[in-house]
């Protein structure tokens, strides 16, 4: 069988062909500088990103993995509470930002003063907002309960020693901590409203709540689903809140994934199950991250 010239050069050409789309329009200097300026991040990358993702993976890889831990009563408690935590966390959180936000719009430096403590909740660290929050939930010399027993003459609940009381706190730390990053972020979207269209719409005779349903959330509509849709993300990986405010407790009734996969991995030495737990989100953070790639890649968040 007889190989021509053109046959044997063919690999060739194909690879200068790839280096100069590598190239691209840099030439000499120009090219050394950029490989320069690429390798560290992609090595970072890989080291940071990539590697721990694949080895994430490869640990939680073995079957036999999820069969210990879907039987475990533990884990089916945990996925309820996740859900839980997604559904009123994510939707109370969003839903009150998108009214404070309207609320902020008004003029005068005392509401800019107001929105900056507003704001104080999110800006402070996390570990010391939580734990102040676990002491004024205690339920024997907690203030929360001494305020309860000082006003009303009112015993107050063990907030951290039932289930659904204990969830239903840390449901409200999240959004007492998070609401007031998505109230700025959809303050920004009102504010970017052209004053024409606002203007046009008094005239018209849309005020107050019709302007609010016919101008203003048509208009920030994407704004606030893809908010939505990242404050989803955000939460379903979210550990310090549940760690800081219940501690999984009482009896690990209050865990969800993402503190369940720490408490596989160190408190039962176990890091396999850990990865597991955690990774058994993955059928939800997907399906999350595609369709906010895709809104994000065929839709322009219109403010």
């Amino acid at each position: 069988m007889s190989t021509s010239i053109v046959d044997v050069s063919r690999p060739a050409i194909q690879r200068r062909t790839f280096a100069r789309s590598l190239r691209g329009s840099l030439k000499g200097g120009e090219y050394t500088w950029a490989l320069a300026f690429v390798v560290p991040y992609i090595a970072v990358f890989v080291a940071f990103v990539a590697y721990p993702v694949v080895y994430g993976l490869w640990m939680g890889s073995e079957v036999s993995l999820y069969r210990e831990l879907f039987a475990d009563p533990i884990y089916q408690s945990t996925v309820v509470n996740t859900v839980l935590y997604l559904a009123l966390g994510v939707n109370i959180k969003m839903f009150l930002a998108l009214l404070l936000s309207g609320f902020f719009m008004r003029p005068g430096w005392w509401m800019q003063a107001l929105l900056l403590i507003y704001i104080l909740p999110w800006a402070v660290p996390l570990q010391s907002g939580f734990i102040s929050i676990h002491w004024m939930l205690n339920g024997e010399w907690g203030f929360l309960n001494n305020l309860l027993y000082t006003l009303f003459h009112i015993e107050g609940p063990s907030w951290l020693n039932e289930r659904w009381l204990a969830l239903g706190s840390a449901i409200a730390s999240h959004i007492w901590k998070q609401m007031p990053f998505w109230t700025v972020i959809l303050l920004a979207g009102r504010m970017a409203i052209p004053l024409e269209i606002r203007e046009t719409a008094k005239v018209d005779g849309a005020t107050g709540l019709r302007s609010f349903v016919h101008i203003t959330l048509p208009l920030i509509a994407n704004l606030y689903l893809t908010c939505t849709l990242l404050s989803t993300i955000f939460t379903l990986g979210d550990f310090g809140t549940i760690y800081f405010i219940t501690g999984g407790g009482p009896a690990n009734l209050t865990h969800v994934l993402a503190t369940l996969g720490i408490r596989n991995a160190f408190d039962l030495a176990n890091p396999q199950l850990g990865v597991a737990a955690v990774m058994s989100a993955l059928p939800l953070m997907i399906p999350l991250v595609i369709v906010l790639m895709r809104r994000l890649r065929t839709a322009e968040v219109q403010l």
